[in-house]
């Protein structure tokens, strides 16, 4: 049994397996309404506000193939794969003393005598490439936001 205090865990595989099962179909929905918008019937009915919110909708399935990539890396590496990875891995001299896993940022933590620690098996890009995303799908929302309050405001006329 892993307890808390375990020094060893990885990520809970009850979490990763709820994770992937439920961002895999909301990625398959946000691509399915993202491919909608190119018909050309959602062409004529275009604005800048609708504009704006596929292309944070775009980020933030993008994100989210990207989580899900991660996910996929850790999924398929068992407990042994992992330890190997962390022995491979491992500054010169120093002493395993521990494995963590952490969902946000998305990684596999392996810890060492010294107090430092390093991750493996999730890809570098991953959580910059998120962070990234992340800020533009805010950027979007407002801007999205913005500018269907604008387009449902009627102007005054000075005069």
């Amino acid at each position: 049994m892993i307890t808390a205090a375990d020094p060893w865990q990885g990520h809970d595989d009850t979490v990763l397996f709820t994770t992937l099962l439920t961002a895999t179909p909301a990625l398959i929905a946000l691509l399915a309404y993202l491919g909608s918008r190119f018909t050309a019937r959602a062409r004529l009915h275009r604005t800048a506000a609708g504009v704006t919110r596929d292309v944070c909708l775009t980020a933030v399935a993008a994100g989210l193939a990207v989580y899900l990539w991660g996910l996929l890396d850790l999924l398929f590496l068992g407990d042994q794969e992992q330890a190997q990875e962390c022995e491979r891995q491992r500054p010169e001299g120093a002493v395993l003393v521990g494995r963590r896993g952490d969902f946000v940022p998305l990684r596999l933590v392996c810890e060492v005598s010294d107090g430092r620690d390093y991750s493996v098996v999730v890809p570098g890009y991953v959580n910059p490439t998120l962070t990234v995303l992340l800020v533009l799908a805010l950027l979007g929302a407002g801007a999205s936001a913005f500018l269907h309050h604008q387009q449902r405001t009627p102007t005054q006329k000075k005069g």
